[in-house]
């Protein structure tokens, strides 16, 4: 049986999850815009699910927009808040950034904005005087995630959204990572966009949500229709929708979970390596953190050797984030920490959830120890 670490990919569905979404596959398949009594169970499921949502997120059920996933809403989000603001060529966003904020950045780059990337330490950590100083009359949007996919550092987004607002600028937040793994509360936020992703906490795939602030009219982003009102025109997915609600309540009342069991079970693996492995490195050890990821570099070893001996033990990890896992060169968030190409080469990440349980962490180690050992030659 696979021992799965690697939650922050992706996540298995909830049973629970399943059970909810199978009746709106068979019985309850009207399209929910439809008139006629059938179709309003599709239709009363779909603000169920809002509402699920909301609760998680800490805001009103008529700010979440239902998208086809957590990269569809980050563009989304990028596309409306520089649609808000026409005059303004300016973005910042942090260097640490999604793959699709960082195309998305790159792809305004190429339209003639100036795009602002914020570094960061060696914790990962971004500086607030750097980023105060990179606001300007001139920037339309700021966008920084709630947490790091590869390395689980945080970041101070409800302080950076203050700054933000202060000076006028709106700021979105890729919160895909800490949503159903932190408390998160956005009503008396200053964040103005917000997203996350269903499959990152035991909802289906291809399903994510972006939060609107009241009171900002961005125009949409899918037309032809007025679905998520008026936002991404197109007959909603409810059973998606339906999982995704299940999964987002489901979050929400695991979240004590999440700060003990899991976050106990994570330090242990990483002492229980550190202390039989020698020159191991912890990214973002002195940072808060994710409850459930860990980073770790391990000294004169490829990554892609260890996750194949780790393979074969039937361990699922990975060496940073799945939508960069075709890239060769080392992770952008270790190059961004300071690290250089060879210590970043050996990076593991290890992400655990509410379903890895004691004894995976065990054979985990226990696999790290042989393989590490096999590869520096002194088995």
């Amino acid at each position: 049986m696979n021992i799965y670490l690697d939650n922050n990919a992706t996540t298995a569905l909830w049973p629970e999850v399943i059970e909810a979404m199978r009746p709106y596959w068979i019985d309850y398949f009207a399209n929910p815009s439809s008139p006629y009594t059938f179709a309003r169970k599709s239709s009363r499921a779909v603000q169920e699910a809002r509402e699920q949502v909301a609760s998680l997120l800490g805001c009103d059920s008529s700010r979440i927009v239902f998208t086809g996933g957590g990269s569809e809403a980050n563009n989304a989000a990028m596309f409306m808040a520089t649609a808000l603001y026409p005059d303004r060529r300016h973005v910042v966003i942090s260097a640490v950034e999604h793959a699709s904020v960082l195309a998305y950045a790159d792809r305004l780059e190429q339209l003639g904005y100036r795009v602002t990337r914020l570094p960061v330490n060696r914790q990962g950590c971004l500086d607030l005087s750097i980023y105060e100083k990179a606001l300007t009359p001139d920037t339309a949007l700021v966008s920084v995630m709630a947490a790091n996919n590869e390395t689980g550092v945080l970041f101070p987004v409800h302080e950076c959204a203050r700054m933000a607002r202060e000076r006028g600028v709106l700021f979105h937040c890729d919160a895909t990572q800490a949503a159903g793994k932190i408390p998160w509360q956005l009503t008396e936020s200053n964040i103005d966009l917000c997203v996350i992703s269903g499959h990152k906490l035991h909802g289906p795939k291809g399903m994510g949500v972006l939060y609107v602030r009241d009171g900002l009219r961005p125009p949409g982003y899918v037309v032809g229709g007025d679905q998520e009102f008026g936002w991404r025109a197109g007959t909603e997915n409810v059973p998606g929708i339906v999982g995704l609600g299940q999964a987002a309540m489901m979050a929400r009342d695991g979240l004590s979970c999440m700060g003990n069991e899991v976050a106990a079970l994570r330090n242990r693996l990483e002492q229980d390596i550190l202390n039989a492995v020698p020159d191991v490195v912890v990214a973002g050890s002195d940072a808060v953190r994710l409850p459930n990821t860990s980073m770790l570099l391990f000294k004169g070893i490829e990554s892609e050797a260890l996750l194949a001996l780790l393979d074969m033990e039937n361990i699922c990890c990975s060496s940073g984030s799945a939508c960069m896992s075709g890239a060769s060169e080392p992770s952008h968030v270790l190059r961004a920490m300071g690290f250089s190409h060879q210590e970043a080469s050996g990076a593991v990440r290890f992400s655990l959830s509410r379903m890895t349980g004691e004894s995976d962490i065990i054979a985990c180690v226990s696999a790290v120890i042989t393989c590490v050992k096999q590869l520096r030659g002194n088995t």
